[in-house]
């Protein structure tokens, strides 16, 4: 049996599990979120150092928003702050940011941070990390079809359908990681995750580490992938 000895070109992370792990260790659920979102940098910088080329991470769903007000306000104001501390650093290490989603319900100031960090890094090439924030794939999947303009050609094709996802400059990821012990990818990357490979890691978000990393990464290397041939 032939095996799969190229490292993956693009991985998506489903960063569960932050609050959790504060309840865990006694703490409130907003410190489970500042830790989460202290481990983005690290594995970024990890991702980098394996030779990947694409990151995707799941920060913030369409559903986030049935959680309490004081909790959303609270992601909301540590990924303001999340975004104007690290993208000049990321921007240095030559990763071009993207945000994925929709940023109409976001608040004001966020979208123009946002707005920033893409313009700040948008000639960079080396690194390519997609940040879902306010992302539903089911929502984005209802847009696409929305914008599509079928009057001339009533038939939609797969490739015109993944040329018009917000994900469109970037390849399908290779492997999709959830942290945090669930078995489900919860709306993420619904389309682009046909032929990924799955990894559902017990670890929460806060303690996923380069080790974590590396073990998938060897894990995958190890798998056959047929793409239905």
């Amino acid at each position: 049996m032939s095996v799969n000895k190229l490292k993956p070109n693009h991985i998506a992370i489903i960063m569960d599990g932050n609050g959790r792990w504060a309840i865990e260790k006694g703490l409130e659920r907003s410190e489970g979120h500042i830790k989460g979102y202290q481990n983005i940098k690290p594995i970024v910088m990890a991702a980098i150092k394996s030779g990947i080329k694409f990151l995707t991470i799941y920060a913030f769903s369409t559903e986030n928003w049935n959680r309490s007000k004081e909790e959303i306000e609270f992601i909301l104001n540590l990924a303001a702050d999340v975004i104007d501390k690290e993208s000049q650093e990321l921007n240095e290490n030559n990763v071009k940011i993207s945000h994925l989603g929709s940023k109409e319900k976001l608040p004001k100031d966020i979208q123009e941070k946002i707005h920033r960090s893409e313009k700040l890094t948008e000639n960079n090439n080396e690194f390519f990390l997609s940040v879902a924030f306010n992302y539903g794939s089911r929502n984005e999947i209802v847009e696409t079809i929305n914008k599509i303009n079928l009057s001339e050609n009533n038939y939609l094709t797969e490739k015109q359908f993944s040329e018009n996802l917000s994900s469109n400059k970037f390849p399908d990821p290779d492997i999709i990681i959830r942290t945090g012990g669930q078995k489900r990818l919860s709306n993420f990357l619904l389309w682009e995750s046909a032929y990924s490979e799955l990894f559902f890691l017990d670890v929460f978000w806060p303690e996923f580490s380069e080790k974590d990393l590396t073990l998938v990464i060897n894990e995958f290397s190890k798998r056959k992938r047929n793409f239905g041939t």
